[in-house]
């Protein structure tokens, strides 16, 4: 589930092309040749903005959302349970709005998440420490960082993540 990275969002909030975009890219390169679903979520303002680096493909599932919540309100858990999707791993912008929003909203709906957190920020290091906090202390709280606890949210970074 790839949130907000959008030329809008991006280019206010220097940590999206310089901290994100770096982890994100390759990242997304190894979920498409792995031919893992991607969804998307923004608004309908920024949705033909995407990021060159990690837009949409044809066949994406794309999610036009009114509330920071993916799940709220809009056919995101018929897509996901559609295609048989159990766990989700979720990036983009930020980890203490959309991030922590959606993570719960699939948390609620028996989805266990994955948050890289090389690929999600906030604009204060102090409001993203608050926002990893929060998606560990949500829902099926995961305070340990059990990996791939069900129903729960487990942090990682890219690079410790493997497809099977």
């Amino acid at each position: 589930m790839v949130l907000d990275y959008v030329e809008d969002i991006c280019a206010t909030q220097p940590k999206c092309k310089s901290q994100m975009l770096p982890a994100m890219t390759p990242f997304m390169e190894r979920v498409r040749k792995a031919g893992l679903v991607v969804a998307y979520g923004t608004r309908a303002q920024n949705m033909a903005h995407w990021l060159k680096e990690v837009a949409p493909a044809e066949g994406d599932i794309k999610i036009v959302n009114t509330a920071q919540d993916r799940f709220y309100n809009t056919d995101l858990e018929k897509l996901l349970k559609a295609k048989g999707i159990t766990t989700m791993i979720m990036v983009g912008w930020k980890i203490s709005g959309s991030v922590t929003y959606t993570s719960v909203g699939a948390m609620i709906r028996d989805y266990t998440v994955v948050i890289p957190v090389d690929t999600t920020a906030a604009s204060t290091d102090y409001e993203t420490a608050i926002g990893f906090y929060n998606v560990l202390n949500s829902g099926n709280a995961n305070l340990t960082n059990e990996p791939l606890k069900p129903k729960s949210v487990t942090l990682s970074r890219t690079d410790l993540i493997a497809f099977q």
